[in-house]
């Protein structure tokens, strides 16, 4: 009963256009207040105040701070300026350099959205130029913009593994492999776009150029490998690292790029409160939600269930790819964790699932999430930076969603790709 109070009130709030904190803490607090009536009120504010006082959520303050810093220097620029001074030249040059430098900035912002709204403005005229269509152009940076969220560091892995317990920088590992494959099949979407419409390769770059470019952004490059390598040669941890790399980018900005100066880095840092504020009151309100869940015995009942219909794990990973996707259309990356991983991470291990194989495939669900309609993030945050209608960049993201399906597909049942460095490393 407990179960179908929580369920009927959380899609009724979600229909009704509820903000998702009130949708995952209001069943919480009326399942506790008509089911629960002996348990002391004080459990309310405990559960959500324990629920975000993890040192491991540190690592999500000091990773978007540091995005922040780069999305409003010069970094962006280094790194995009470097990737098409080495490749920008060839054949479907601009496309791949739009893939290849989302994945770098990727690995030094973790965040999606920056980097769209870092790179949008930078490589969209420049695909427009090279003969590539708008809705091409348009769904190439949005969905080349989810490789941030793969390829660490990344805020949603960070989040599995709150959640979860599973090692982050296990985590880390794999889905720096899932990433590489992911843009590796879009490299592959651009070469085949770039014969149909032969488009225009860019300028050769001149003696020393390249170089030059190289240079430029060796300070930018710097970061991911600090960061990766820190963790991986037992330097600090993942959380630790986040704090190395906001510590890295001040430097970077303010003293060797002099991009930004000190009045900056507040303005800056307002602006990643609000964005932190808004995550945590999530995770707070998930942690709420998750207690009422576990008091339910949901993931009991959900295993119960698929052992009845004699579900292996092949079939059980078919079911969790189908109802996240269909989620990622309509809920927000952050919410889908909170609401579904709690439940449906035990089933995953009782199946015998690893649990960082069961959270790349996740965080990849995530991804493609965001270049879905209705509500994809990414299509809003491109049609905002670059001033187009979102019907125009929705109409450029099919073949990328078909890619990463397929991709998803490779990933789930093909586990050696995901483990692979994981296994090797740790």
């Amino acid at each position: 009963m407990l179960v179908a109070l929580l369920a009927v009130l959380a899609f009724a709030m979600l229909a009704l256009g509820f903000e998702m904190m009130l949708v995952m803490g209001l069943p919480a607090v009326l399942a506790k207040a008509a089911f629960q009536s002996g348990m002391p009120d004080v459990i309310i504010p405990q559960k959500i105040m324990s629920g975000v006082n993890v040192g491991t959520l540190l690592a999500i303050p000091f990773f978007i701070f540091a995005a922040e810093l780069m999305a409003h220097g010069v970094i962006a620029k280094r790194l995009t300026g470097m990737v098409r001074a080495l490749v920008g030249h060839t054949s479907g040059g601009i496309g791949h350099t739009t893939v290849a430098s989302c994945m770098a900035f990727g690995a030094v912002c973790g965040s999606a959205p920056a980097t769209v709204a870092a790179l949008g403005r930078l490589l969209h005229p420049e695909l427009q130029r090279a003969g590539y269509s708008e809705k091409f152009s348009l769904g190439l940076i949005a969905s080349s913009a989810e490789c941030a969220l793969l390829i660490p560091p990344s805020i949603t892995m960070i989040i599995y593994g709150w959640i979860t317990g599973t090692s982050i920088a296990a985590l880390f590992a794999g889905g720096l492999v899932v990433g590489v494959v992911l843009g590796v099949a879009f490299l592959g979407l651009v070469q085949w776009e770039t014969w149909r419409v032969a488009a225009r390769r860019g300028e050769k770059p001149k003696p020393g150029e390249r170089l030059a470019a190289i240079k430029a952004g060796a300070w930018a490059l710097g970061l991911p490998l600090v960061i990766l390598g820190g963790i991986y040669s037992g330097i600090f941890t993942a959380t630790e690292a986040a704090a190395v790399a906001v510590v890295y980018a001040m430097f970077v900005e303010l003293g060797v790029y002099r991009a930004i100066g000190v009045r900056d880095v507040a303005r800056i840092a307002e602006a990643s409160a609000v964005t932190v504020s808004a995550i945590f009151v999530l995770l707070a309100m998930g942690a709420l939600l998750s207690h009422f869940v576990v008091l339910a015995d949901l993931p009991r009942i959900v295993l119960d269930f698929v052992r009845e219909l004699n579900m292996n794990w092949v079939m059980f990973l078919m079911f969790v790819n189908v109802l996240l996707f269909i989620a990622g259309m309509f809920i927000d990356p952050n919410s889908i964790l909170l609401l579904f991983v709690p439940t449906l991470y035990p089933v995953a291990t009782a199946l015998g699932i690893d649990p960082v194989h069961f959270g790349l495939l996740v965080t990849l669900n995530i991804c493609i999430g965001m270049i879905t309609p209705p509500f994809g993030l990414d299509l809003f945050v491109a049609s905002s930076t670059l001033n187009r209608p979102v019907e125009m960049v929705i109409g450029g993201i099919w073949r990328f969603v078909l890619v990463n399906v397929a991709v998803l597909a490779l990933i789930t049942y093909v586990p050696a790709i995901s483990m692979a460095l994981p296994k090797l490393l740790l």
